[in-house]
């Protein structure tokens, strides 16, 4: 199996690409990791020994305008044994969700964004330098490669540019399900998930040469409409992504995601357009009672607490994927195998 070096960095007019010194060949990776909790599964992380991890958000669960309260929220993480375990022996890139933004559910109007962005990228040891620092929003795009073989991870930004959601109204909408439901699906086009600059660096990100390209979303993509936050409550920027890999050409990619507080892999056939899966891992410690109805799961749910993990074998004439879920008791959940080839176009 083949191992990824990094060892230079790319900048352009959209932003940079971050080219690390290390080296990958499985990713692991979650979301919802809440400060109160021991979090053990970050030693069952470890243990596998992943080259990297990737945080998807709810990083640490500090919903405050305060930001010396989410500092000293973060400290609270950072000196856990287990995450110390973790950060010791895995490199670690992270984007957010809300409750490490600042606020439930929060988009764009969310008046600490800028403050909140400081203190989650000094927690990660982002360099002061770094062009993360002085642009809007934390997206950024990471390059791993050797022997002409390249996995390109790209980390969104789903709050800072993000529109209001569409309150539930029971007297005027439908339900998906019995549970409850806070928010619907925008009817129009006149509002954005990640925003004009993110949507042009990102469309510049795709047509870049990769052979694989991992998508981090906080929000889960690939799931049909439930009533809570997802890609699904815009509809037009979900499609707008189709697209946009359809247009660009872009092969291998697949979406990782988070938010939940369960695991399922979904797959969304698209007209034009190779299968799109999207791994959730969203439970490193929170948990909760039910998943939600979703046509397009075909792996899953798993209640307990847990993390992804992708294994790509190089070795293989047609490259294998190898997408996992694995439980806080080091039990295997979920197992899905994908060749590359059907990440591409015909």
């Amino acid at each position: 199996m083949y191992k990824f070096l990094i060892v230079s960095m790319f900048i352009s007019n959209f932003g940079y690409t971050v080219f690390a010194q290390q080296t990958v060949s499985k990713i692991a990776f979650g979301s919802c990791a809440n400060q109160s909790s021991n979090l053990p599964i970050f030693n069952v992380v470890v243990d596998h020994k992943p080259d990297l991890f990737v945080f998807l958000g709810d990083n640490v669960y500090g919903d405050t305008h305060n930001m010396d309260t989410l500092a000293a929220i973060y400290k609270l993480m950072g000196n856990k044994p287990s995450f110390q375990n973790l950060k010791k022996n895995v490199p670690l890139i992270a984007t957010w969700d809300d409750h490490d933004y600042g606020q439930n559910d929060a988009g764009r109007h969310f008046t600490e964004k800028e403050k909140s962005k400081e203190v989650m990228l000094d927690f990660f040891d982002e360099p002061k330098e770094s062009e993360r620092r002085k642009r809007e929003g934390v997206y950024q795009s990471y390059y791993y490669q050797k022997a002409g073989k390249t996995i390109q991870v790209i980390l969104l930004d789903c709050r800072t540019f993000r529109d209001n959601l569409i309150r539930f109204d029971k007297k005027k909408h439908r339900k998906n399900g019995r549970h409850r439901h806070y928010y619907v699906p925008h009817a129009t086009t006149d509002s954005t998930m990640l925003g004009a600059d993110q949507w042009k660096w990102l469309e510049a990100e795709l047509t870049k040469p990769a052979d694989v390209r991992i998508i981090g979303s906080g929000s889960q993509f690939g799931i049909e409409y439930n009533g809570y936050e997802s890609w699904a409550n815009f509809p037009h920027e979900q499609k707008r992504m189709f697209e946009l890999i359809k247009n660009t050409k872009a092969k291998g990619v697949l979406f990782i995601s988070g938010d939940v507080h369960y695991a399922e892999l979904s797959k969304v056939d698209y007209p034009g357009l190779y299968p799109i899966y999207d791994i959730t891992a969203s439970g490193l410690s929170s948990t909760w009672e039910f998943a939600t109805p979703n046509k397009n799961r075909i792996c899953g749910p798993v209640m307990q607490n847990h993390f992804g993990l992708i294994t790509i074998n190089w070795a293989l004439p047609d490259p294998q994927i190898e997408l996992e879920v694995w439980d806080v008791k080091n039990k295997r959940c979920i197992c899905y195998q994908v060749a590359l080839s059907q990440l591409s176009f015909n």
